[in-house]
């Protein structure tokens, strides 16, 4: 008799009957996103994490979820109790802590600006106006988001709004304080967007030029010294942060990351930020932020909201680069290819050999990389400084 009353004890307490139908269908959509990611590629590096994250926190009940993975109650407070998650959390509490504090975002911007080459831009600067009229979507999202849900939801309007920038980190280090119960949707949102750069930029470029436009070849960029490549990241830290002080986090590790790998005699700390701490800081990222995704927080009608706006914000976001591009294609006699405005969304480099791959769709010999990574990597700079904006703003 004991050991069938421990069957039943069993069954009991299993997951197959512990958790409700809302958990399920969190689990279909987290197998989904694994499917894009693995299959498809769709942003695999931190889709499968963040779609992990969300499968392994819904496939416990929420009275189970404390003691062992995430349990959003320590995190839905302004200032949580460390020391209480610690010794009480999860698993995925402990290692959520990192986005919380945004430690993680930043470290991957420092290993984003290890990576990154601001020569193109600095030899045509005016591809920081590029940069900045390519968030055109950041504020369109922003102002829709209030006028749907009031400024009551002021906050989730900024977070929604960064969306446009398609720079996950930045969403993430906005997000964890502007509307943290939203974090799961607006990661989601952001990376799948992000991962979506092929299908949804091309019609939007198509649209908005015409094949005369589309044809135009440009100039080689001129050389950049390094001298000015070194001088760069410490002139845009000082001018920037001073500025907006809250921008500090993000942007001071982008620069300093550059400057890692533009200096000299620091290549094994510039090959470390790249490598080795981007993909650790990565793993930890993508499953904490999934776990954010349960089925309390992401079944709403706020979520599609989220996704919607989203959608339309990344829209915004290009139709004003390539906008902006024409204006200036117009102003230079036709020396501009108005499709490298497209690239001011800060998806390096996804977005810039996007507008290369459009362009030789039309003329196999025109290439636009180096052209289109001139405003790809002044858009981090500028969702960064909008993200800064928000937060002095609104945080």
């Amino acid at each position: 008799m004991k050991i069938l009353q421990s069957i039943v004890e069993l069954f009991k307490n299993c997951g197959y009957v512990s958790i409700g139908w809302q958990q399920y269908l969190m689990i279909f959509i987290a197998c989904v996103l694994l499917f894009l990611g693995i299959a498809k590629k769709f942003e695999p590096l931190l889709l499968v994490g963040i779609a992990f994250g969300m499968l392994l926190t819904n496939l416990v009940a929420s009275e189970q979820t404390a003691d062992l993975l995430y349990h959003s109650d320590m995190w839905m407070v302004k200032n949580p109790d460390y020391v209480n998650i610690l010794q009480n959390g999860g698993l995925i509490d402990i290692l959520y802590i990192g986005v919380k504090t945004s430690l993680y975002p930043c470290l991957i911007f420092v290993g984003i600006g290890a990576m990154t080459d601001f020569g193109p831009m600095l030899s045509r600067p005016i591809s920081l106006i590029l940069g900045a009229a390519a968030q055109l979507g950041i504020y369109v999202a922003f102002l829709l988001a209030c006028l749907t849900m009031g400024t009551g939801e002021i906050n989730l309007a900024a977070c929604i709004g960064i969306i446009g920038g398609a720079d996950g980190p930045t969403a993430i280090w906005l997000t964890k304080s502007l509307a943290p119960e939203y974090l799961g949707s607006i990661a989601i949102a952001a990376y799948s967007y992000m991962a979506l750069i092929p299908l949804i930029q091309p019609p939007i470029i198509k649209a908005l030029t015409t094949k005369k436009e589309r044809l135009i070849r440009m100039d080689n960029p001129k050389q950049v010294s390094k001298t000015t490549k070194i001088i760069f990241p410490i002139a845009v830290t000082i001018f920037t942060v001073l500025l907006i002080p809250s921008v500090a986090p993000l942007l001071g590790c982008l620069m300093f990351g550059n400057l890692l790998k533009e200096c000299g005699g620091t290549e094994r700390l510039s090959d470390t930020a790249q490598n080795a701490l981007m993909n650790i800081v990565t793993l930890f990222l993508g499953i904490s932020v999934g776990a954010t995704a349960t089925a309390a927080n992401f079944l709403s009608v706020k979520t599609l909201l989220i996704i919607a706006l989203g959608l339309v914000a990344f829209s915004f976001s290009t139709a004003g680069g390539v906008l902006f591009g024409k204006l200036l294609s117009w102003l230079s006699g036709g020396k501009i290819n108005p499709m490298i405005g497209a690239a001011g969304v800060s998806a390096v480099p996804m977005a810039a050999r996007v507008v290369h791959n459009v362009g030789r769709e039309y003329d196999l010999d025109n290439h636009l990389l180096m052209h289109a990574m001139a405003p790809n990597v002044a858009g981090v700079i500028g969702s960064a400084v909008a993200a800064g904006l928000f937060m002095t703003l609104l945080g």
